[in-house]
């Protein structure tokens, strides 16, 4: 399988290029393609000097517009899988060939690392909270259980590629893991680890958490009648 890592990056300046080195040297035979979401700090400085692989939007879009930036240089150039990789160190580039035996051998359209699936470690906090009612509401609406939702280490297959790429409504987020589960084939776990952000700020302070998880079970809600 030819696979291709899409690095959504914003303001990533401290984190990027020991995320790529670390992807790179882990996966060598993973192509990558850095999407730098209009970022206002050094971190187009860090690609050019770096001579990284990417591009860099005028404007900051969103994850989503950076992320089927990359879906259409996937579908572009052939790729038969992407993985979203996060640019902040978080990701562990290790379980990206089990993520990509996983897809091939049990047909599936996304393989979702997840931190819960073994239940050994529990979602917590007002992030956890909202993991688990999301959780609650794809079983409701699909009947399958996603024990990591909101996890941003998802690998994403051939057909995904062209939905994402050639559609109008895609996004990397949980309701799109709704809809896949329940109209296209199987949504598979495999267990991960992952770690703290390795530099920067995140931007999921609480109140922004409450705005995304209630923001994203209405779409799931939503979406199982008008999808």
């Amino acid at each position: 399988m030819r696979v291709l890592a899409v690095v959504p990056a914003f303001n990533e300046q401290e984190c990027l290029s020991g995320t790529i080195a670390s992807l790179t040297a882990t996966c060598p035979d993973v192509d990558y393609l850095v999407v730098n979401d209009g970022s206002r700090d050094g971190t187009a400085r860090v690609m050019r000097d770096e001579r990284l692989n990417g591009v860099s939007l005028p404007i900051n879009t969103g994850l989503t517009s950076a992320f089927r930036t990359g879906m259409k240089y996937a579908l572009r150039h052939g790729y038969d899988a992407v993985v979203q990789f996060d640019a902040d160190g978080q990701h562990l580039p290790e379980y990206i060939p089990v993520m990509a035996r996983t897809l091939e051998e049990r047909g599936a359209d996304i393989v979702i690392a997840s931190r819960y699936l073994d239940g050994t470690v529990r979602p917590s906090g007002a992030r956890g909270a909202g993991s688990r009612l999301i959780t609650f509401l794809i079983k409701a609406t699909t009947g399958v259980t996603i024990t990591d939702p909101t996890s941003g280490l998802r690998m994403y297959s051939r057909r995904m590629i062209d939905l994402f790429a050639t559609g109008f409504d895609c996004a990397p987020e949980p309701d799109m893991v709704a809809l896949v589960a329940r109209r296209y084939g199987p949504v598979v776990e495999i267990q991960a680890r992952m770690q703290e952000r390795q530099g920067g700020e995140s931007y999921l302070k609480l109140g922004n958490v409450i705005k995304y998880m209630s923001r994203t079970c209405l779409s799931i809600l939503m979406s199982r009648f008008l999808r």
